[in-house]
């Protein structure tokens, strides 16, 4: 039955509608989804087995819930993704401040009205995507803009005594009552902010200044808060925590695949981009690879956390950087090259926390050296292994690679090359092609290229090449005439 064109209580009551708690909704919706099969939490990868059940149980619990992670790990987007196991529409008082359910009115406004006309009450109809109300904690955040507080303009217009309830302003989270309330980052929060929310989690009872207010709000909240935020910045008060029904950890992909698939899904490329420019699978990899190796690097502060967004915006950097070369070249497609991995450094600087010792280092170097680090760990995944020391009269795989440097001067790579020129060059070291074919057979043609970059690449951070940053590009040389570029 469509109840939304029911426009009066009395319509309402007969039409056989049952009033329903915001957590009984949740639980009940929850419960329809799983027993149909389907799919609750959408485009959320990699919680599957591990967050994804724990909320599911939290909202069978009918818990509040604290979603306790380092930054980036999509705490905000599960919160916002329990709007879709409320009903679709709830009835409300027409008029309500704080969305009176009519068969359970809680403000005077309200109660008033439904004494006046009874049946004739008129209503009107809440869709589930109003009935979310978001607040990011700051340390200057008060009570009145979650509680609410006198309003000294609405007493002087209704000429009203501050004794009157009627004067009283509510806040932000009176006025999502039947609704789901999110505070982000709890702990930094004020204590005794915190503590002006005990009896609304417990109670559901509000208070405001000196009134005798009962208000049994119908709230679901969902607090987020950052491990590190407990040492560095303040604290969840204990009583508050303890009132907390769930608190379910967070966590980074476990694997780049997943990592990958959030980038894909959160990137928003530009359709050009999409169109024009082709990325080689490798090339997605490596981005994931540079977010795993800065969450163990010892030069970024481990307790701040690597955000998902950093592959993301690296990512875009990474496809801008292609694109600017197309559209300065003229050309109508391209592609990806490892070389411009050196336009994502500034996506990377701006995501990770260094410690002092990055610090020393510089967040531009440390940058480098994380792309670099993601090169060395998939290099042994697509060819043999780089032995440091190798035996005499012994042929290795990279030999022949080795010896064509030795006896060329080494090759330029451009960042303005023209895309025919660039593949040019990575041909004429032909075993480079080689070695590709031999050990990577089934690498599809448009991969080919970025493949041969990428064997460069790990020859030189293994010390078998020297690599050197130019103005515009990057030079790859022969270890004997690179130890003569630096002292002579």
């Amino acid at each position: 039955m469509d109840y939304t064109k029911i426009t009066t209580f009395g319509a309402l009551k007969t039409s056989g509608y049952k009033a329903k708690s915001i957590k009984e909704e949740l639980r009940q919706n929850l419960i329809l989804k799983i027993s149909k099969g389907e799919t609750v939490f959408t485009g959320v990868y990699g919680y599957e087995d591990t967050v994804i059940p724990e909320l599911e149980r939290a909202i069978l619990s009918k818990h509040n819930i604290n979603f306790l992670g380092l930054r980036g790990q999509a705490k905000t987007r599960l919160a916002r993704l329990m709007v879709n196991l409320l009903d679709e529409y709830v009835p409300v008082v027409l008029g309500s401040e704080i969305n009176d359910d009519p068969f359970k009115p809680i403000s005077r406004y309200s109660l008033e009205l439904l004494k006046e006309k009874g049946d004739d009450t008129p209503i009107s109809w809440l869709h589930r995507s109003d009935r979310f109300a978001e607040k990011l904690a700051t340390p200057d955040v008060t009570v009145a803009d979650l509680i609410g507080d006198v309003d000294p303009i609405k007493a002087a217009n209704l000429r009203l005594s501050y004794a009157d309830d009627r004067v009283i302003h509510f806040g932000m989270i009176p006025r999502a009552n039947r609704s789901i309330f999110v505070i982000n980052e709890l702990p930094d929060l004020q204590a005794r902010i915190q503590v002006a929310l005990f009896n609304i989690l417990q109670e559901g009872d509000i208070q405001i200044r000196g009134f005798k207010l009962r208000l049994p709000l119908d709230v679901q909240f969902v607090f987020t808060a950052n491990p590190e935020d407990y040492t560095n910045r303040g604290s969840i008060v204990t009583p508050l925590k303890d009132r907390i029904g769930s608190q379910i950890l967070t966590h980074y992909p476990t694997s780049v695949e997943i990592a990958k698939t959030i980038t894909a899904q959160e990137a928003n490329l530009e359709s050009a981009q999409k169109d024009h420019i082709y990325v080689p699978e490798l090339a997605r990899e490596l981005i994931e690879q540079i977010s795993f190796e800065a969450r163990n690097s010892v030069y970024v502060d481990e307790k701040s956390g690597v955000s998902a967004r950093m592959s993301i915006t690296a990512f875009q950097n990474l496809l801008s950087t292609a694109e600017l070369r197309m559209l300065k070249n003229g050309a109508s497609s391209t592609s990806v090259r490892l070389s411009d991995f050196t336009g994502i450094v500034p996506a990377i600087t701006g995501k990770v926390e260094l410690v002092y010792e990055g610090e020393q280092e510089g967040a531009a170097t440390v940058a480098m050296q994380l792309i670099e680090e993601a090169v060395k760990s998939l290099f042994p995944l697509l060819f043999p292994k780089i032995e440091k020391l190798e035996k005499e009269n012994e042929r290795y795989p990279y030999d022949d690679i080795m010896r064509w440097f030795s006896e060329s001067e080494g090759i330029e790579l451009s960042e303005e090359l023209v895309d025919s020129e660039y593949e040019d060059l990575l041909d004429q070291v032909t075993p480079l092609q080689t070695l590709i074919q031999h050990y990577q057979p089934q690498i599809k043609a448009e991969d080919r290229y970025f493949l041969a970059e990428f064997v460069l690449w790990g020859l030189s951070l293994n010390s078998k090449l020297s690599k050197y940053r130019l103005g515009n590009g990057l030079q790859f040389q022969d270890n004997f005439q690179g130890y003569l570029r630096n002292n002579l």
